[in-house]
């Protein structure tokens, strides 16, 4: 893809490049309601004005909604001319516009077609990236919000998964602990975690990491973990010198 494509970013904030070099790249200076008409138009593809006007602006009548519409758009082809077309009643970028969140989504499906080979699922820049949006807090953005967290969590342990059946152990704790940073409380990235430990026969990493994560829940949430999490460690573990030699050697 050519790198002077249009490129919006949404994930960790709004930025936008028009063009290599752009001095425009942070689309921080961009007013607020153009912002919010090319997020929304990254993340519902072509949507019909009245549906858009109607999410934009629901508090106003109909009337006021498709005005206030009318001048975001004019904002838009003043200050990003190109970015945006019009086809009938519908809204959406022009083709070639590079979106982060696009391609999140993209890698996340390669990741879940088991016939993708490994080198099509190497973590993208945009899997690594924190929440979409953060500070805006629309419904529309919301809802976004969430299922793309859970999208980015699902694939990066399933990509450590992958690698680790693979041997690569490394890269594959990478993206595990990704997991782990992005929902420090999430069982199964921490499972992710001491499978992988486990695979690679280090049994004492695989120890560590579980009472790591066992103290962690304790502390925050005052439960203990769930026997899904239980079940991996191994017989020696419930051997209290055994366990004592491995943890502190």
């Amino acid at each position: 893809m050519m790198d002077d494509a249009p490129q919006v970013t949404l994930l960790d904030g709004f930025a936008i490049r028009t063009a290599a070099g752009d001095p425009q790249a942070s689309g921080a200076e961009l007013p607020h309601v153009v912002q919010r008409l090319v997020a929304h138009l990254c993340l519902s593809g072509r949507p019909p004005r009245s549906a858009l006007a109607g999410q934009l602006w629901p508090e106003a009548s109909e009337a006021h909604a498709h005005g206030s519409l009318r001048s975001a758009l004019w904002r838009v082809h003043k200050a990003l001319p190109g970015l945006v077309q019009a086809s009938g009643d519908h809204l959406s970028l022009v083709d070639g516009v590079r979106v982060d969140v696009h391609e999140l989504g993209d890698w996340a499906q390669r990741v879940r077609d088991p016939r993708s080979p490994l080198e099509d699922v190497e973590i993208p820049a945009s899997g690594l990236r924190g929440e979409l949006l953060p500070g805006w807090y629309d419904d529309w953005v919301l809802l976004e919000r969430e299922r793309l967290r859970q999208v980015r969590l699902h694939a990066l342990e399933r990509v450590a998964t992958r690698l680790a059946a693979a041997g690569r152990y490394g890269d594959a704790l990478e993206a595990a602990y990704a997991a782990v940073r992005a929902e420090p409380l999430r069982e199964s990235a921490h499972r992710t975690v001491v499978c992988v430990h486990l695979a690679e026969g280090n049994v004492a990493e695989a120890l560590r990491a579980y009472d790591q994560f066992c103290v962690l829940l304790s502390d925050e949430l005052g439960v203990a973990p769930s026997d899904h999490m239980r079940r991996l460690v191994p017989q020696l573990a419930r051997v209290p010198e055994m366990r004592q030699r491995l943890l502190v050697g």
